[in-house]
């Protein structure tokens, strides 16, 4: 019987089921960073933006991406970092050793994230801010769901 994945290694023609291991990777940190943060309920849809646009931070930030990591991610997902740009970016160049499986989760993740919006706070009012400033929580807009699981990950990441 052939493992149920074999990446192209198993026995046989090669025509085994290709796991995205390094995407399950990647999620599985991005969940566990979300969670262990508390910021917001599992199962939310903010919850899913943070963990998908975690995700793929984690995964786009491999090796040979300068600085994969904590700090690495802190800096991806910082307020003034342009991460979606970023993203593209990887997504049309990615990591040479980023496995065919893997780039398209990727892929239809930055999709999802970019083509669903949420209602959430106003977060395009911070950026370049001198001082310290509330957020008026009161003030909801429709957001594109990276833009939320942007600043969600990255607290998340403060947190961990």
């Amino acid at each position: 019987m052939l493992p149920e994945s074999t990446n192209g290694a198993g026995g046989g023609g090669g025509g085994g089921l290709a796991v995205p291991m390094d995407w399950l990777c990647a999620e599985y940190v991005a969940d566990d960073v979300m969670r262990a943060s508390g910021l917001v309920a599992p199962g939310s849809l903010e919850f899913r933006a943070g963990v998908r646009t975690l995700a793929l931070t984690v995964l786009l930030d491999g090796p040979g991406a300068g600085g994969p990591g904590l700090d690495g991610w802190l800096r991806r997902t910082a307020h003034d970092h342009p991460w979606d740009a970023w993203v593209t970016a990887r997504l049309g160049a990615p990591p040479a050793a980023t496995p065919a499986p893997d780039l398209a989760l990727a892929r239809d993740t930055w999709r999802l994230l970019r083509d669903t919006e949420l209602r959430a706070a106003d977060l395009a009012g911070l950026a370049g801010l001198g001082g310290v400033r509330a957020l008026d929580e009161e003030r909801q807009v429709w957001l594109p769901a990276w833009q939320l699981g942007v600043a969600l990950s990255h607290l998340a990441l403060h947190l961990c």
